[in-house]
């Protein structure tokens, strides 16, 4: 680009941190303005001022608002550890061992932006011990770790997509192993019900992460 302002433009989805899309998201919340938003888009992720955005050639913002949009449609892989100032944070390795007061702010807070950094705060903890691929994670802690609005957002991404890939698959396999036994069609639909309503994983990923995935896609298109 020709331009006298030094730009840094966020080439994958960790090169955003949580915090600076919540408060995009703030933003946007509050105005609708599309020429506006755009603006703030490239303040809040290219770290600039937003006089310095003024002065950007038009095509030069269209090209940086296109990257910027097109870094949200990707579905990546889950970010099993990352690293924020110094600190590795590795993600729950054993979700099934989630205590009920885990599990609790987890599904309270996954379909929540204003509050998602506290199901991060669940999913994500600070790496005590390495062994090989394995590794042990610190006890769950309320209060919200310090570097939790700075960690990257295919970390948050790949996190919702796995619970709900999770939801599904369970689905899947239990739908399967019904129809195996031969089950009636009125009992699979009383089955997939009782999921839906219900206790355990599906029930967030199912519900709570289609709310959320719908803003997430809604939000920068």
């Amino acid at each position: 680009m020709n331009m006298d302002i030094k730009i840094n433009i966020p080439t994958k989805l960790s090169d955003i941190t949580l915090g600076q899309y919540k408060h995009y998201l703030k933003i946007e919340k509050q105005n609708k303005e599309s020429h506006f938003l755009q603006s703030k888009m490239i303040e809040i992720f290219c770290n600039v001022s937003l006089k310095e955005v003024m002065r950007l050639k038009l095509k030069d913002t269209k090209e940086i608002i296109d990257i910027l949009t097109h870094l949200f449609e990707d579905k990546p892989q889950l970010v099993k550890s990352f690293k924020v100032n110094k600190v590795k944070f590795g993600f729950h390795p054993s979700l099934d061992e989630l205590t009920f007061g885990e599990y609790i702010d987890l599904d309270t807070y996954i379909g929540d932006w204003d509050n998602i950094e506290k199901a991060m705060n669940v999913l994500y903890r600070p790496v005590i011990a390495n062994l090989k691929d394995k590794y042990a994670i610190a006890e769950y802690n309320t209060e919200l770790h310090k570097d939790i609005l700075n960690m990257p957002m295919d970390a948050v991404m790949s996190a919702i997509f796995f619970l709900w890939n999770l939801g599904i698959d369970l689905s899947k396999i239990m739908m399967k192993s019904l129809d195996q036994e031969g089950t009636t069609n009125q009992a699979l639909t009383d089955y997939l019900y009782s999921i839906e309503n219900g206790d355990g994983i599906n029930h967030f990923s199912q519900d709570s992460l289609r709310v959320i995935l719908e803003e997430l896609k809604i939000s920068l298109n």
